[in-house]
C-alpha cells in the first residue's frame, strides 16, 4: 500500500513554498519510499537529503537544477511530461527566478527540513557547471573561447549520438511533424543556400561552422568554396576529417579562428547559423560591422539565431543555461537584431520565424538522446548526459509556450544585383 505520509509529505510542502503554488501537479517519491501528490501525475523523485540541501541553498531553478544534474533528484517517467509540470508552477522551462520565499515561509521550510534531516552544509555544485571566471568583462576573444570549449568539446561522438548522422546543431525545416529529423535538416541546409542565393564558383563564409555541415552541402549541392571558422578544436577536428572524406579539401577550408579575425575578405555570401547568440548584445553593433566588411557590394548574410520572445531580455544569470549550457549566451528580441542589422547598412530582405520547428527538433534530439542514453553515459559521464536531458526538453517547452522563438534574417549588402522581386525565388 503507498504510504500517505512521511518524507515526501513534508517535501510537497517545501516544494510548493519554492514553487510559488499551492497544488503541485505532480507526483513526490521521496528516498524513504513515502508518495505525496495527486495520483496519475508525472513523478519526481527525491533520492537523498542533499536534493533538498541543494533547494534550500539555492532556492529556484539553480538548486533544482543542480540536483537534477547530480541525479539526487530524477524524473523517471516522461521528461516532458515532468518539465511540463514544473513549468506550470515554477517556470522552470523560463530564465527567470522563483519567487522568493517570505519570512514565513523561510520558517515553514527550515521546520520541515529539520524534521526530515535536511539541514546541512550548501553541497558542492556538480562538476558539469562551468567554471568560467563570473567577473570582469565578457566576450573577450579567450572568455569567448572558453565559453565555446566548455558547451562544444564534450566529445564528437556524444554530439553524433544526439544530433544523428547530419550532425546539424541548429533548428531543423520540418514539412510536416512525422518529417524525419534528417530529411529535415537537409531542408533547412538547402533553404539557406536558396536564401544566399548561391551559385557556383562563389565564395562562402560560414561562421560557427560547427561539424562543418552547412559547408559541405554549399560545396557538394552549390559549386560553392566554402570557409568555415569555429572556436571549438574539437568540432574543426572532426569537420575537417568530413571535408576529407567527401574529396572536397580544394572547396572547403575549415579554420580554429575568431570571426574577428577573419582577414582574407570579401566573401560572395555568409551564413551565421547558431552563432550570433554567442556574440553578446554590446558586441553585436561590431559583430554587423564586421561581417558587413567581410561581404562584398551586394553580398547576402543570413543570420539564424533563437530570440527572446514576450519582452524577456535577459537570463538570471544563476539560472540553469547561464550556468551549465551557454556560459556568456545571450539573445536578443527579433526586433533588436534586426535593428542592429539595418543600423550596420544591410537591407533587411526577408524574415521567417521557425519557432515551432526547433520544437520538433529538440523533441528529436531528446529521442535520440534518451534511444542512446547507455552510450551518451559512457560517453561524456551521466552529469552531463543529464544536462544536455534537461536543456534540451526545457528548451523544447521553452519554444513551444512562445517563450523564445528562432528566426531566419536574410540581408544584402548595399550594391550588386537587386534581390528577387518576390520571396517565393528562395521558398
Amino acid at each position: 500500500m503507498t504510504k500517505r505520509t512521511g518524507v515526501a509529505t513534508r517535501l510537497a510542502e517545501v516544494l510548493a513554498i519554492v514553487l510559488g503554488t499551492e497544488d503541485i501537479p505532480l507526483r513526490l517519491r521521496a528516498w524513504d519510499g513515502s508518495e505525496a501528490g495527486p495520483a496519475g501525475a508525472p513523478v519526481i523523485e527525491f533520492r537523498s537529503r542533499r536534493a533538498l540541501r541543494r533547494m534550500l541553498w539555492s532556492p529556484g531553478q539553480l538548486g533544482l537544477s543542480r540536483a537534477y544534474v547530480a541525479g539526487d533528484v530524477d524524473a523517471p517517467g516522461d521528461v516532458f511530461a515532468s518539465f511540463s509540470a514544473l513549468s506550470a508552477t515554477g517556470k522552470f522551462a523560463e530564465p527567470g527566478p522563483f519567487r522568493r520565499p517570505t519570512v514565513r515561509d523561510i520558517g515553514t521550510i527550515l521546520k520541515n527540513a529539520a524534521l526530515i534531516g535536511a539541514l546541512g552544509p550548501n553541497p558542492a555544485p556538480p562538476p558539469e557547471e562551468a567554471r568560467i571566471v563570473r567577473a570582469g568583462r565578457q566576450h573577450t576573444r579567450s572568455r569567448d573561447a572558453a565559453a565555446i570549449s566548455h558547451h562544444y568539446d564534450v566529445g564528437n561522438d556524444f554530439y553524433a549520438l544526439v544530433l544523428g548522422p547530419s550532425l546539424v546543431y541548429s533548428c531543423a525545416v520540418w514539412e510536416a511533424e512525422g518529417t524525419g529529423l534528417e530529411v529535415a535538416q537537409d531542408a533547412k541546409l538547402s533553404l539557406v543556400c536558396r536564401k544566399l542565393g548561391l551559385q557556383p564558383g562563389m565564395r562562402v563564409l560560414d561562421v560557427g561552422c560547427g561539424w562543418g555541415s552547412f559547408a559541405l552541402h554549399a560545396a557538394q549541392n552549390y559549386g560553392v568554396d566554402v570557409v568555415g571558422v569555429t572556436l571549438s578544436a574539437e568540432q574543426a577536428a572532426m569537420a575537417g576529417k568530413r571535408v576529407a572524406e567527401a574529396g572536397l579539401t580544394d572547396r572547403v577550408t575549415i579554420r580554429v579562428q575568431d570571426y574577428r579575425d577573419i582577414e582574407d575578405g570579401p566573401f560572395d555570401a555568409i551564413s551565421s547559423i547558431g552563432m550570433s547568440e554567442h556574440v553578446g548584445r554590446e558586441q553585436t553593433p561590431a559583430y554587423v560591422a564586421t561581417l558587413h566588411g567581410l561581404l562584398r557590394p551586394g553580398g547576402r548574410l543570413l543570420n539564424h539565431a533563437i530570440s527572446w520572445n514576450a519582452g524577456q531580455t535577459a537570463p538570471d544569470p544563476d539560472s540553469f543555461i547561464p550556468r551549465y549550457v551557454f556560459p556568456d549566451g545571450e539573445m536578443l528580441p527579433l526586433a533588436d537584431m534586426v535593428g542592429a542589422l539595418e543600423s550596420g547598412g544591410l537591407e533587411v530582405l526577408d524574415v521567417e520565424a521557425l519557432r515551432r520547428h526547433y520544437a520538433l527538433t529538440l523533441r528529436a534530439w531528446v529521442h535520440n538522446l534518451e534511444d542512446h542514453w547507455g552510450d551518451a553515459v559512457q560517453l561524456a559521464g551521466e552529469g552531463r548526459a543529464r544536462v544536455w536531458r534537461l536543456y534540451m526538453a526545457a528548451s523544447a517547452l521553452g519554444f513551444e509556450a512562445g517563450i523564445t522563438g528562432v528566426n531566419q534574417i536574410l540581408v544584402q549588402r548595399p550594391g550588386g544585383a537587386e534581390p528577387p522581386l518576390r520571396r517565393t525565388a528562395w521558398l
